[in-house]
Order: C-alpha cells, then sequence, then structure tokens
C-alpha cells in the first residue's frame, strides 16, 4: 500500500481504492472500479499535479497491460483523457476584467 501513503501525503485518502485491493488485490480492484461511475480520485490526482499515480494511469504502463482485458485498457484510456480535457476545459475560462 505504498502507493496509499503517497496519496495521503497528497492530503487525499482514497478509501474505497484501499478497501478493494486489500479484500481483492490490486489488479481485481482496477478491473472492476475501472467501470464504477465517479472520477473523484482521478480528479484529486490531476488537481495535485499526479496523474501518473492514478488507477487508469497505472493499468496504461506497459508493464502491468497484459494484465488486463482490451475493453479494460479502453475504459481507462477514456476516463483518463476525459477527466484531463474536463479539468483543462475548466482551467482555461476566462475571468471578467475589471473595468473602471
Amino acid at each position: 500500500m505504498g502507493l496509499y501513503d503517497r496519496f495521503a501525503a497528497l492530503g487525499f485518502r482514497p478509501v474505497l481504492l484501499r478497501r478493494f485491493v486489500l479484500l481483492n488485490g490490486g489488479v481485481a480492484a482496477a478491473k472492476e472500479l475501472v467501470f464504477k461511475p465517479g472520477t473523484t480520485g482521478l480528479e484529486r490526482l490531476l488537481d495535485a499535479g499526479k496523474p501518473e499515480l492514478s488507477m487508469e494511469a497505472l493499468m496504461l504502463r506497459s508493464e502491468y497491460r497484459g494484465l488486463f482485458a482490451d475493453l479494460e485498457l479502453k475504459e481507462a484510456s477514456q476516463r483518463l483523457a476525459s477527466a484531463s480535457r474536463s479539468r483543462s476545459r475548466g482551467r482555461l475560462q476566462a475571468k471578467p476584467t475589471e473595468r473602471t
């Protein structure tokens, strides 16, 4: 659970992920969680500038890809891309200028 400790250092404690990993192992947890709605953890990691620590990013690493089916990898990739795009759009919104 060294990764969980890294999350905690960022001020983020992904309790659901930790519970799934402890009960089922990391691969089984990722296989199930990648299809569950919600990307709070991913968004928190994007905000912290650490998307590479996300479950989705880890699933896509070359050393782990062989553990997952094509559909699972596709979902991980789509979730990562979607969360990145939505976060980017939020950051690019123009702020009104002050008029004097």
